[in-house]
């Protein structure tokens, strides 16, 4: 039994398909059979704000059907309004990827709606603590660990089954330009998001063949509420002068790299961390 029902939050029937939107979506498949994600479902975990939101707009605008979540029904109810009000089709339901039964709900609700999922997109992540690696605590690091490590791989062993059964799949995991070059004061997070790009490496090792591709965004800084560090006004004039190209990364900068490693255009590529961030990383 999937214990589907006795979980879902209050208001998870507002995300069931109405007429009109099972009517526009018809009336549009000739329109999206042309679009190069037509026909495809994707999960985007952590996606009612920043860049897991603009990346589950860019999959919508390319022909997929798109299941949003994060941890607050009010946050999901705005998005999932705010993207089927530009005629997208997309779901919702509250999730946070740290508890197992609210990722079962995920799977149910991606299941009940749409019979399948072809894509797995894990933007959700915690930073509780700002501060040494030595000077996290234990429930830091466990917390730190649970959401941002342990939680997409365990998502993705519950999708797997409905992935096999398409065929074929696309993975992609976002971790941080903070793996490569750690910045001092998120020291417990720097590990975690450096520990996604080895997770990114063994899963495409170990699902290739099952024609299941694996890879990883790697941000650098994009102006995202949850990427501000500091109140110094001064601190994206500094980090301009780092980058080789002269701005501040935006999330749509990051939308269409996704919608590509998900599309038939990258069918021949897995277990690739590649970076987004205006330079070089490794510089």
């Amino acid at each position: 039994e999937i214990p589907m029902f006795r979980h879902q939050p209050r208001g998870w029937k507002s995300f069931l398909p109405t007429a009109a939107l099972l009517s526009k979506r018809s009336t549009s498949s000739a329109a999206n059979s042309r679009l190069k994600l037509a026909n495809k479902v994707a999960v985007v975990t952590g996606s009612t704000n920043g860049i897991g939101f603009t990346i589950a707009r860019r999959l919508a605008q390319d022909g997929a059907h798109v299941v949003i979540s994060s941890r607050k029904q009010q946050n999901v109810d705005q998005a999932v309004n705010t993207l089927q009000g530009e005629g997208l089709s997309v779901t919702g339901t509250m999730c946070h990827v740290g508890k197992a039964e609210d990722r079962e709900r995920l799977v149910s609700t991606a299941l009940e709606h749409c019979g399948g999922v072809d894509f797995l997109v894990c933007t959700a992540g915690v930073n509780p603590f700002v501060g040494s690696t030595l000077g996290s605590s234990e429930q830091v690091w466990d917390k730190i660990l649970s959401v941002n490590v342990k939680a997409p791989a365990l998502l993705l062993s519950q999708l797997l089954p409905h992935m096999e059964n398409r065929g074929q799949g696309s993975v992609v995991l976002v971790s941080s330009a903070a793996a490569y070059v750690p910045y001092a004061r998120l020291g417990a997070y720097n590990v975690s998001k450096t520990a996604l790009l080895g997770l990114t490496k063994t899963l495409a090792v170990e699902l290739a063949p099952k024609n299941i591709r694996v890879n990883c965004l790697v941000p650098g800084f994009i102006k995202t509420d949850f990427s501000q560090l500091t109140e110094d006004p001064d601190l994206e004039e500094y980090l301009k002068k780092l980058f080789g190209i002269q701005r501040v990364g935006k999330p749509e900068d990051c939308a269409g790299l996704v919608s590509f490693l998900c599309s038939p255009d990258a069918s021949y590529i897995t277990g690739e961390n590649i970076v987004v961030a205006g330079c070089s990383p490794h510089l």
